[in-house]
């Protein structure tokens, strides 16, 4: 794959025509990491675009041992385009797990690049705004939600059958029917003689015992797979859920850092003109 096409399979450059994506390569750099080497950690000053040409990168948020992956990217994939337009600190944490050859795109090529070629700009501009769309309602949409029944809704009708079966033979129901069946048909074969039709040692009962347990164990086996493929799902979920409320916490926290540092710095300024103006 040419350097010309991975920048046209970023979202971001996939409309710029075929002498924009020329251009912008001319600006691309080369960079190499080995295994475990840190590309940029999270807070840091972020000022360029990285794509991958080979090798894997992982892409963490938080520190430490309780750092959570959020992906891991291959051959063609791309990381920390956002800092190409404003320039924030880094939100994540991107480090290489393999030998990994990178090109990478610096803020202030694109900004000379934006400058030469308005029509480029624009394009890229409608690219953001579409993405914005997007992310609004992804974040917009309910993590949480109802897994079972969402699955439920995707059952075949032996599945249906299976979870009914279970859930009869194991209640109480089917276990005084049972019992009552056994033993009215014991007490016929032992008291009466006329009608007696299976005789002590109830051969035809045990017979009939052993089919119905050959039968119901393998469909309440096919009802426990089931469960534990609920409770996975539940498991997933929950973690989806946790995972956004963590992000969704630190991003407030680093708000809340973002807004008393601005309040410190506010604060001097106007200490600094109260001793000017006293002075």
């Amino acid at each position: 794959m040419t350097r010309q096409e991975l920048l046209a399979s970023i979202p971001l450059f996939e409309s710029l025509t075929k002498e924009d994506l020329d251009g912008l390569t001319l600006h691309l750099e080369e960079s190499h990491y080995e295994p475990g080497e840190v590309i940029f950690k999270q807070g840091d000053d972020g000022s360029s675009l990285f794509i991958i040409e080979e090798g894997a990168v992982d892409i963490a948020f938080g520190e430490g041992p309780g750092n959570i992956v959020l992906a891991t990217l291959f051959n063609g994939q791309y990381f920390g385009e956002l800092s190409l337009f404003d320039g924030a600190p880094r939100s994540a944490t991107a480090t290489a797990t393999k030998h990994t050859h990178v090109i990478r795109l610096d803020r202030d090529d694109l900004v000379k690049f934006v400058h030469k070629n308005p029509a480029a700009s624009l394009r890229i501009i409608e690219e953001m705004g579409d993405r914005l769309r997007q992310t609004n309602e992804l974040m917009s949409r309910q993590v949480s939600r109802n897994v079972l029944q969402e699955q439920e809704e995707t059952l075949t009708f032996g599945q249906r059958i299976a979870d009914r079966v279970a859930a009869f033979g194991g209640s109480w129901p089917f276990i005084i029917m049972f019992s009552a069946i056994m033993i009215v048909w014991m007490t016929i074969n032992v008291v009466s003689v006329m009608a007696r039709f299976d005789p002590y040692p109830f051969i035809l009962l045990n017979l009939a015992l052993s089919s119905v347990a050959a039968l119901q164990a393998p469909i309440i086996m096919m009802s426990q797979n089931r469960q534990s493929t609920k409770d996975k799902l539940l498991a997933e979920n929950d973690y989806q859920v946790n995972l956004k409320a963590e992000m969704e916490i630190a991003a407030l926290l680093r708000g809340q850092s973002e807004m008393l540092a601005r309040l410190a710095v506010l604060e001097r300024t106007l200490e600094w003109r109260k001793s000017v103006s006293s002075d």
